[in-house]
């Protein structure tokens, strides 16, 4: 992720108009029947017999983040007259989502949509997938460029750095300690934005001192416990960023009925209704996220456009992604949605995801 990847030609919905999204539920998909239900059927528009059926693979199921991108992707499927469907791990362990892959290929579906947890575990089963002629689109979080075809990216991992350091430096009055409470260990996307982080951290606010980093593994327990181990360790602690809205929300409930309110900011990435009632009361001044909804349908779209041989995940490919507009894939087959939005008390109101 460099940032060098700018937004293409009419490739962006903008985020400051008012999105509302019907969330799917998740399927009952586990590890030992990684299957799930299906939606959609029949052919492309224009009559193409191309294998249009599409399965979304997050990290997780039962994660709010995830429902949300994989409601895009169902609507995206929807109006180009492909199935869709969802599978994956109750958990977001690294080699996790081995096993669906594995049966998605005996399947033989047209194309995987997979938020990866680990970008290395998955790599063999990815492989196997595509010389079985399954095309792979990973999105959110990615894996080896060798192991799919095309990478989804939210935004850079720099501009996604940079606004949360931005935030939480405001929030803090530029001074004093904080923490960081990731995904888990293993999650590529968390660890480019930490390592920049960092970084920026130490360049531009020599007055910040980064204490700690700590891993809720995208469980809301395991989050809100590591808030409060974070709070009894560190008592001068000024700030908590949590790049994962799993984490943020947790912190943020933690924070909410805590001697802490007020005194402890929390910010990092989120979604809307997830932190809406912490914005509203106090606990939260802004946060930042892309639109996962739209995350989702450009994943879908850009899986169309591979099945259907209209690109192949090569730079200067072009596709149009429906109401999106048309993108342009960059530099080692990656797509760049855009850039985060920050949201806060002025704006929260007019977004429902």
């Amino acid at each position: 992720m460099t940032s060098s990847l700018t937004p293409k030609k009419g490739g962006l919905a903008a985020l400051a108009m008012t999105v509302a999204l019907v969330v799917a539920g998740c399927s009952s998909g586990s590890d030992s029947d990684p299957t799930s239900s299906a939606t959609g059927g029949g052919s492309a528009e224009g009559g193409s017999d191309a294998n249009l059926a599409i399965t979304f693979l997050p990290k997780n199921l039962g994660n709010a983040y995830f429902d949300t991108s994989d409601a895009g992707g169902e609507e995206a499927i929807g109006e180009f007259g492909g199935t869709y469907a969802e599978v994956g791990p109750a958990e977001a362990a690294p080699d996790a989502q081995v096993s669906y892959i594995n049966t998605l290929t005996q399947q033989g579906v047209g194309g995987i949509a997979v938020s990866a947890n680990d970008p290395e575990a998955i790599c063999d089963a990815l492989n196997e997938a595509r010389d079985n002629g399954v095309k792979v689109v990973t999105f959110d979080s990615d894996t080896n460029p060798d192991c799919r075809d095309i990478f989804i990216n939210q935004a850079t991992a720099e501009g996604i750095a940079q606004v949360q350091v931005d935030m939480i430096a405001e929030q803090i009055g530029d001074e004093g300690q904080i923490a960081i409470l990731s995904a888990t260990a293993n999650a590529t996307n968390q660890n480019a934005w930490i390592e920049l982080m960092e970084e920026m951290l130490a360049a531009d606010h020599p007055d910040i001192e980064l204490v700690d980093v700590v891993y809720g593994d995208d469980d809301d327990q395991t989050s809100f416990d590591k808030t409060a181990a974070l709070l009894q360790t560190y008592p001068d602690l000024k700030g908590i960023v949590s790049p994962t809205t799993v984490g943020v929300a947790a912190a943020a409930r933690y924070l909410s009925t805590s001697e802490y309110k007020g005194e402890v900011a929390i910010t990092g990435l989120g979604t809307p209704n997830q932190m809406r009632s912490y914005v509203e009361d106090g606990t939260c001044e802004a946060f930042a996220l892309w639109n996962p909804g739209d995350l989702g349908y450009l994943a879908a779209y850009a899986a169309k456009a591979l099945i259907e041989g209209e690109i192949t995940g090569a730079e200067g490919d072009m596709f149009e992604a429906g109401k999106l507009g048309e993108y342009t894939v960059d530099a080692d087959g990656v797509v760049l949605l855009g850039d985060p939005y920050v949201f806060d008390a002025d704006n929260i109101g007019d977004f429902d995801f």
